[in-house]
């Protein structure tokens, strides 16, 4: 069974700094783009950041430029998503995806999900 599964989420003040990882295990994804999207209480699903294969190329939503940074890890199946200057609207659970094909932030591009990770940004 293909899976990517998400890590470091968690509590953290306004204004502080996580970095999340996603990994595969089924299958290796270094070939893929990958993205990261996320979910608030009460909203839509919507997109943050995303990497091509190479890690060379990103792209990411307006609300997080400056601010988040999408990169690969060495072996290129691993994805991270430093986050810093986090806010209060930044709360909510953050999924990987694994795109086949082209580099995008439209959710239906995506294939392959995990199951997410919480991040609460609160005094």
């Amino acid at each position: 069974q293909v899976q990517l599964v998400e890590s470091g989420g968690g509590l953290v003040q306004p204004g502080g700094s996580l970095r999340l990882s996603c990994a595969p295990s089924g299958r290796t994804f270094g070939t893929f783009a990958m993205g990261w999207f996320r979910q608030a209480p009460g909203k839509e699903r919507e997109f943050v950041a995303a990497v091509d294969w190479s890690g060379g190329s990103t792209i990411y939503a307006d609300s997080v430029k400056g601010r988040f940074t999408i990169s690969r890890g060495n072996a290129k199946n691993t994805v991270y998503l430093q986050m810093n200057s986090l806010a209060l609207e930044d709360t909510a659970v953050y999924y990987c995806a694994a795109s086949v094909g082209r580099l995008t932030g439209y959710s239906s591009d995506y294939a392959y999900w995990g199951q997410g990770t919480q991040v609460t940004v609160s005094s």
